[in-house]
This record gives structure tokens, sequence and C-alpha cells, in this order.
């Protein structure tokens, strides 16, 4: 029995996508900056804040979970939080408006020196571009993982990362947990030697 060839299809369109993005020294040196940035964050008892759409809210959500529990051996847990909270979110949009329902929560949890990663597919969601507004009036710096040639969001985050070649919501962020897993393996091994 042959494979349907949707399926090859699906996967060898993942790996050149993620094969653009490995690439493009760019996308590896914004990493870099990312994990540099997160260290010294953490060193400086920040915090890192998350969130995203749909998808890319269970990505910001296993970011954060990764921190505060483990990746790969026990450690200290790392602060972390991802504006996931559904009752808060309820209450905000209904109060305020969808597009305050991660600002608001930005101006509550947020500090200067936190770090407030967003992902965006298409880099235009409102409330992405509200939640980075609302980082930077704190001093609070930004990372977006973004699709879409960046959207609106590409001049507005502090660190970019942008994944190229992909056109629609899965492929990109297929790339985007693949970058949070690589980011924090590298976090682990800068804050947690012992554990490599």
């Amino acid at each position: 029995m042959s494979t349907p060839a949707h399926l090859r299809n699906a996967l060898a369109e993942s790996a050149k996508t993620l094969e653009a993005f490995r690439s493009d020294p760019q996308n590896l040196l914004a990493m870099e900056r990312f994990v540099d940035a997160a260290c010294a964050c953490l060193d400086a008892g920040g915090r890192l804040i998350s969130c995203g759409n749909g998808g890319s809210m269970s990505d910001a959500m296993h970011f954060a979970q990764e921190l505060s529990g483990c990746f790969r051996q026990g450690r200290r847990a790392l602060p972390a939080l991802a504006l996931s909270d559904p009752a808060a979110m309820s209450c905000i949009a209904n109060d305020f408006g969808y597009e305050e329902v991660f600002a608001r929560q930005v101006q509550a949890h947020g500090r200067a020196g936190d770090i407030l990663l967003v992902l965006s597919t298409s880099g235009d969601s409102p409330n992405i571009l509200r939640a980075v507004e609302a980082a930077r009036a704190l001093d609070i710096q930004t990372v977006g993982l973004l699709g879409n040639g960046g959207g609106k969001l590409l001049g507005e985050v502090d660190i970019p990362i942008i994944v190229p070649h992909a056109t629609t919501s899965d492929r990109i962020q297929e790339i985007h947990i693949q970058i949070i897993h690589a980011v924090i393996e590298a976090v682990e091994r800068k804050l947690f030697p012992e554990n490599y």
C-alpha cells in the first residue's frame, strides 16, 4: 500500500519551510538575540510573557509551561506566563473589546525588564499589535514569531523572527514551535549547563 501523495506533500512542504528558515542567517541571529535577551531578563529577575490567538495561543502556552516546568531535565522553575486565562479574556473583551484582551493583561502583569513574546501567523492581529504597544509603554522588550513577511508587527517588535516560504498558518506554526523548542533548549544550556 502506498502512502497518499497529499501526506507526502504535506511533509515535503514542511521540510521546505524549515530549510528556508534555516538557510537565512538573519533568522538564526534573531533567535540568538531572543536567547540572549531571555537569559538577561531571567537573570535580572524578570518574567517571560507570551500571547497569541488560536493555535498561536496554544504555542504561547506551550512556551510558558516548558519554562515554568522543565524542558529536558529537572531544574528550578523559570518565571513565565501565557496570557490565556479565559475568564480574564472574556471579561476584558466584554468590557473593552477583543482588541484589548492581551494589552490589559500586559498592563496588569508586565514590568519593565520583562519580555513579551507574541505569536502571529499573519503579523497583523489587532490584539497582538495592542499588546506590543502596551509592552512598549512599560519598557518591556518584545519578540515576534511571525509569518506573512512579518505584517504590521514587523516594524513594531524589537526582535522579529519571520517564517519565510510558507503561506498558510499550519506551516508557519510548525516552524514557530521548532523555534520555541530550540530557544528553550538554548536558554537551559546557558542557565543550567550542568543539565547538558
